[in-house]
């Protein structure tokens, strides 16, 4: 199920306020700038569906993204748990960052989190299949795929070169929880 919590960015004990409905999150992120929706493919996937396949079935909300924010390419991106550079992969997210560009990812299959630092809080987002963020360019944050990840994702870009990582050498991420392993009711492969 996807969530929203919500810390002030000095007290990471207990969060301040949860959310688990869709429309809840959406409207408390919109609230920040950040953009959060639900796609539904227009096809069925199949496990081990190509790149091209999987782009395809969600052709209409790439195109309408690609349209109106002005993104220039799209591709996918998958982990699993078995991958031999997991642990590396993970580590080059959990710092604080931010980008020139936004950082736009939709949930095929699995799960992620996205940590965003926004006007003294600190907005934890568990992503999961259907789910579609979009951290505007500058926004400071971090993602967590777990030490077991499990993710599906399609990307889009303003840069056909894909986003670039500002570090801010700030240590506060380091203060928040990590995302634990997690399984998808449906996954693609």
């Amino acid at each position: 199920m996807s969530r929203l919590r919500i810390y002030d960015d000095t007290r990471h004990e207990a969060p301040i306020a949860v959310h688990e409905n869709h429309a809840d999150i959406s409207a408390a992120l919109a609230g920040v700038g950040v953009r959060f929706e639900q796609w539904a493919a227009k096809q069925p996937i199949q496990p081990g569906a190509s790149q091209d396949e999987v782009i395809d079935a969600y052709r209409g909300d790439i195109e309408r993204l690609m349209s109106s924010e002005g993104y220039q390419s799209v591709d996918v991106i998958s982990l699993k748990p078995d991958h031999p550079d997991r642990a590396t992969l993970r580590q080059k997210f959990l710092s604080e960052h931010t980008h020139s560009e936004d950082e736009v990812r939709f949930f095929v299959a699995g799960a992620g989190q996205f940590t965003l630092h926004i006007d003294g809080r600190v907005y934890e987002v568990l992503c999961e299949q259907g789910d579609l963020i979009g951290v505007p360019d500058g926004t400071p944050h971090w993602f967590d795929m777990s030490e077991s990840p499990y993710f599906v994702a399609i990307r889009l870009f303003t840069n056909k070169d894909g986003w670039i990582a500002q570090f801010t050498g700030q240590d506060i991420a380091e203060r928040f929880p990590r995302m634990t392993p997690h399984t998808s009711a449906v996954t693609v492969s």
